[in-house]
């Protein structure tokens, strides 16, 4: 790697319900990792998840043709001409992430989170959800991007096609930051992420990312309820994530904060309930708590609002617009923003869950908790940047 990049590992801030070894790891060193919280609930059978599959009790409602309640998409200007913490959405949980620039500088520091551009996410190209709004841009029209953040190894979080792209328009010069067992996922997609490239983190770890001429910003490794896996052999023998983006620059009273959830659950429902969801009986995942104990309040929030559908079957791994608001007051945000809906349709969510429905239930969950539309929660549109 090129020497003006360097990274610097952080001391490590934990929550008090840490144990050693992590709750979080099946063996030590670990084999594989699991969700430790009664808020994961139980894995379905095989059986339960063919019959909601390939039997959906509901009616399968189309993608409207004319895209009318759709997302919109705009041509990205990246928020070039004004200066703060800065989150263009590319679509689903993408987005192009640039820290406030230094006294002095060009640019701020600049992450890609979770980068998908293909039209078709799943093994090959050949299986998996098709992209149905596309991304506002294309790869080679980014500006320069100094790391990618990868939440975990699902197909449509990890995509090799896109990953290609960026390393031929960034001439190899790219630092890739995952949860642990990831690099060998990385490495071995043939597009030539060389090991040296990547730096695996497990939960609460955290570094400092500099680059010379440009700065620095703190990126921190911390908890999701999801599961992992790229072949049905390998389920979960890799970590899931989110992650923090830390403003590092001098003489400031607060640094600007960001919280990217990645994809995850929030709690278990046993049932297809349509409540909102961080009331008993449904424990809460305790992670957002903790992480905004620990590091928060955040300026901005990157809060999934889509696939959550049926909720017996995903509550404990997708969040629901319901979701999305309690994880918004625990994580300690000021303003969140949804992602995670209107570009691409789960395997299952298909049958029960209408494109046009998540933006509208987060704008409903927001007013039910007396919560302002647009300053304290909101959505955007792909290709625009929100600056905080």
């Amino acid at each position: 790697m090129p020497p003006s990049t360097t990274v610097t590992p952080l001391p490590a801030k934990r929550p008090a319900s840490y144990t050693t070894p992590p709750a979080h790891h099946v063996g030590s060193p670990p084999s594989s990792f699991k969700n430790p919280w009664p808020s994961f609930g139980q894995s379905k059978a095989l059986s339960q998840i063919i019959k909601a599959r390939f039997f959906p009790q509901e009616t399968f409602v189309p993608v409207p043709a004319d895209r009318k309640g759709l997302v919109e998409v705009r041509k990205p200007d990246f928020g070039a001409s004004r200066n703060g913490l800065k989150a263009t959405w590319i679509g689903h949980a993408s987005f192009l992430v640039e820290a406030p620039k230094a006294e002095g500088k060009e640019r701020g520091m600049r992450v890609l989170l979770d980068p998908v551009w293909s039209e078709r996410v799943g093994p090959y190209g050949m299986v998996g959800p098709v992209r149905f709004t596309p991304p506002p841009c294309e790869v080679e029209d980014l500006p320069e991007v100094d790391a990618v953040l990868i939440s975990h190894d699902h197909y449509d979080h990890l995509d090799s096609p896109t990953l290609k792209r960026l390393m031929v328009k960034q001439k190899d010069d790219l630092r890739f930051f995952c949860g642990l067992g990831v690099k060998s996922v990385l490495v071995a997609q043939g597009v030539g992420i060389k090991e040296d490239q990547v730096t695996e983190m497990d939960w609460w770890d955290g570094i400092t990312l500099a680059k010379e001429g440009v700065g620095s910003m703190e990126l921190i490794c911390t908890p999701a309820q999801h599961r992992s896996g790229r072949k049905p052999w390998n389920f979960d023998g890799t970590l899931w994530c989110s992650w923090i983006v830390q403003d590092t620059r001098e003489k400031q009273e607060e640094p600007k904060r960001l919280f990217f959830a990645g994809d995850t659950g929030y709690c278990h429902v046993p049932s297809n309930e349509q409540l909102s969801y961080h009331h008993a009986p449904h424990p809460p995942c305790p992670a957002f708590a903790e992480v905004g104990e620990l590091h928060g309040p955040f300026d901005l929030s990157l809060l999934p609002i889509g696939c959550y559908l049926p909720r017996q079957f995903m509550s404990g791994l997708h969040s629901s617009p319901d979701d999305a608001v309690s994880i918004h007051r625990r994580a300690r945000s000021k303003k969140s923003i949804g992602m995670h809906y209107g570009t691409f349709r789960g395997g299952i969510s298909m049958y029960y869950e209408p494109v046009t429905e998540p933006p509208r239930r987060f704008r409903e969950a927001a007013e039910a908790e007396g919560l302002s539309w647009g300053e304290e929660l909101g959505l955007c549109d792909i290709g625009e940047t929100v600056v905080v």
